[in-house]
């Protein structure tokens, strides 16, 4: 227990010692541009990713431009000669338009799934800074509101970028000093910080939150400001607060997220966050082969450290544990344990991140989604709550579990 202690205190000590050096330095932001000439190959995969190709002018990138400009729409109120920056290129994409030094999100959206414009505009009660400005889309700014998880080193005082999109040194740090001295030292490598610290490199954008010194020169900011990699975010930004027993825009009742970019909010409530998994071990930033940056996909991913012959189990065979047949549907992982509840745009969910099975027990008292019936569309709650009854390989403390 003291050999653990001593290890606890050696990783924050050595964050904290690695952020203070990095503030009282004189680095500064170089580009991504400059990292490509002795990480060439990581640079070209990097490239290739949704990360790197978050924000698009359409003038220089026509390919990137995803909705219909050919036919006029209701919803579409503006031409594609109006749109400064295209914004996404999986579930939707949103138009910036450019009004003096200031970016605004223009109010249709293409959704990408379906091929149909819809409205965009941020209604009331639909987001904490919604109090704080007016209604109007062109009286929201995206500089305080997006550009600084879009970007690398955005700066509030002239709403400038270094870069935009996710750079390399959004996650790495600025760069000035690496670059004319390669060392481990000088640069920030979110894999050896500690977990706290590593995982923060994500969850500054990954997140819902705001930051503790608002308002920031008279505005309310929806991100990070001052967070540099790292440091703790826990220091500049506050996480949305859970109200338990309770479903407002952020979260449902019992904690777990229901809208998308909440994923930070999720894994730090997780068993796995607590026994220090990270990001990194999922995910690979710098690639684009499998969706969502993952590593490899699939069972695959999840039976490198759970299994029957591992200590965190489960400690019987695929089938035993799911009930379900192997390679169907019901045999994933991530069918049971990141059902996707976490609404992105109308009917298009993403993957919860707390790695809970939630109990259909849950669904009836709080009306929160459960992966039973999520697939079984066709059942009710009483149903799948007698089904789990039979499972002889669970608790049955927590496949049927009601919270009072």
């Amino acid at each position: 227990m003291l050999r653990y202690a001593l290890l606890i205190g050696t990783w924050f000590l050595g964050g904290m010692v690695a952020a203070q050096s990095q503030a009282r330095s004189s680095k500064h932001y170089v580009g991504s541009t400059r990292c490509a000439a002795c990480h060439a190959e990581l640079y070209a995969q990097w490239k290739k990713t949704r990360m790197a190709n978050v924000v698009q002018d359409p003038r220089q990138h026509p390919d990137a431009v995803l909705g219909d400009f050919t036919q006029s729409n209701p919803v579409r109120t503006f031409n594609l000669k109006d749109v400064a920056f295209v914004y996404g290129s999986r579930w939707k994409q949103r138009y910036f338009t450019k009004r003096g030094d200031d970016y605004y999100v223009l109010p249709a959206q293409w959704d990408i799934l379906h091929k149909r414009w819809l409205p965009f505009h941020v209604e009331k009660g639909a987001d904490w800074w919604v109090a704080d400005y007016p209604s109007s889309n062109f009286a929201r700014p995206t500089g305080p509101l997006c550009d600084g998880c879009h970007s690398v080193n955005y700066n509030i005082e002239s709403h400038t970028v270094t870069e935009w999109n996710v750079g390399c040194e959004r996650c790495h740090g600025p760069g000035s000093e690496h670059v004319q001295h390669p060392t481990k030292q000088n640069i920030v490598n979110p894999d050896t910080l500690d977990f706290v610290r590593g995982n923060d490199t994500c969850i500054q954008c990954h997140s819902q939150g705001r930051p503790k010194a608002n308002p920031i020169a008279g505005q309310y900011y929806d991100w990070a400001v001052g967070y540099m990699p790292g440091q703790r975010l826990a220091d500049v930004l506050q996480m949305e607060t859970v109200h338990l027993g309770e479903t407002d825009f952020y979260y449902f009742a019992d904690g777990t997220a229901h809208k998308n970019r909440m994923q930070g909010n999720d894994f730090v409530s997780s068993v796995m966050y607590r026994r220090g998994v990270r990001c990194s071990d999922c995910h690979n930033v710098h690639s684009s082969k499998y969706p969502s940056n993952l590593i490899v996909t699939g069972n695959p991913l999840c039976l490198r450290c759970h299994g029957p012959d591992t200590e965190p189990g489960p400690h019987m065979t695929l089938t035993e544990h799911t009930h379900h047949a192997a390679n169907s549907p019901g045999s994933q992982c991530i069918a049971c344990h990141m059902p996707k509840i976490e609404q992105t745009l109308g009917d298009q969910n993403v993957a919860s991140h707390t790695f809970r099975f939630i109990s259909p027990a849950l669904t009836k008292q709080y009306g929160i989604p459960n992966p039973c019936t999520n697939c079984h569309r066709d059942k009710s709650q009483k149903w799948a709550l007698t089904q789990l009854a039979t499972w002889q390989t669970v608790s049955p403390w927590r496949a049927l579990r009601v919270t009072h």
